[in-house]
């Protein structure tokens, strides 16, 4: 599998949207983004000294092979985002941090950065892309298994300040 992950990507717009790159620049507005979706869930605290990702997130991901990607309206704010790394083994790759703002939900958005989050990892020709989710982001799971994703046995504590467990979820593609 390459490891360069940001070209040969097609940049789609949808609905006046446009998924690109991230920059680090783009590092605060992705970590309020996630603090502002987390503060949905009872329990669910936002640490910034816990999400050592988003202090520069192209950076962190291209730093891993892999990478970030916003997505702007109209007016260049961000609404959304997505990432993909390589996982340990070289024939997959991780989703991370797939989150669309609470205005932009219902859509297809969500669907759409799957997808392209989908076909990157597939050009780099992964076998499978998994993830992990928190155990109180039951609508995610949801969405993750009406897109061909299986939860797999167990479940992993974080030992955060959210007291956080995660389910693991796995798509072969």
């Amino acid at each position: 599998m390459t490891s360069d992950v940001t070209a040969n990507d097609p940049l789609p717009t949808l609905h006046g949207l446009l998924i690109r790159p991230a920059l680090d620049r783009d590092s605060a507005a992705a970590a309020a983004l996630v603090a502002r979706i987390w503060s949905d869930y009872p329990g669910c605290v936002f640490d910034a000294d816990e999400e050592d990702d988003l202090r520069a997130i192209a950076s962190h991901y291209a730093a891993k092979g892999g990478a970030f990607w916003v997505v702007e309206d109209g007016q260049g704010q961000l609404v959304a985002t997505v990432a993909i790394a390589p996982t340990p083994v070289a024939t997959g790759m991780v989703l991370h941090r797939l989150y669309v703002e609470r205005a932009a939900r219902r859509q297809g958005l969500a669907s759409r950065l799957l997808e392209f989050a989908e076909g990157a990892a597939r050009r780099r020709g992964a076998g499978f892309v998994e993830l992990w989710s928190d155990t109180r982001f039951t609508e995610a799971h949801a969405f993750y298994a009406r897109h061909g994703y299986v939860q797999m046995p167990g479940e992993r504590a974080l030992r955060d300040a959210s007291d956080s467990y995660e389910f693991h979820f796995r798509k072969r593609l």
